[in-house]
């Protein structure tokens, strides 16, 4: 390169870096000024965090909302009666106090004082007979099969009455 072409950008470097210079600084003074106007020392309080307050479950009696609804027909819907009805005097069996839909039958078992099922839940296996009652809606067994347990449970009609309705728990076969 020749000197007159060096020279030519020398002067031209120097012409754009002189546009980066200049005393363009008032926004971070302006910044400055404010951050030491502030008194020093000064911490804000710790904000105030309300008391926990724990929650009480109550729908646990009610439809779990992984089942789908049931649909009722009004004109269809059975009409309970009024002679049938739930013994208050009666005392409850311990099985009574879970859900039926947490029971699976799983085996039988006869000798000579009758046949019994096997079923599984309410944190065991537990032996049961024609007679005796399990779930929540009084419901008494009224048959034990190679295959299955027929309960008969009593269910409020929701206008006084109770109905019966049958159910089977069935046998889960282990593979």
């Amino acid at each position: 390169m020749s000197r007159p072409c060096n020279a030519l950008w020398v002067s031209l470097a120097a012409l754009l870096l002189s546009g980066c210079g200049g005393d363009d600084f008032a926004d971070i003074k302006a910044y400055m000024a404010e951050v030491n106007a502030k008194p020093k020392g000064h911490i804000e309080p710790i904000p105030r965090f309300q008391a926990y307050e724990p929650f009480t479950y109550q729908a646990s009696n009610l439809r779990s909302p992984f089942q789908p609804p049931i649909r009722v027909d009004v004109a269809s819907k059975p009409k309970g009666s009024r002679l049938i009805k739930p013994d208050p005097n009666r005392v409850k069996q311990f099985l009574e106090g879970f859900n039926i839909e947490e029971f699976e039958m799983v085996g039988t078992l006869a000798n000579q004082s009758g046949r019994f099922a096997l079923i599984k839940g309410a944190g065991g296996v537990h032996r049961i007979r024609v007679g005796d009652y399990l779930g929540q809606n009084d419901g008494k067994v009224t048959a034990i099969t190679d295959t299955e347990v027929d309960v008969v449970e009593l269910v409020p009609d929701g206008e006084g009455g109770w109905i019966e309705r049958p159910r089977s728990i069935p046998l889960k076969e282990h593979s």
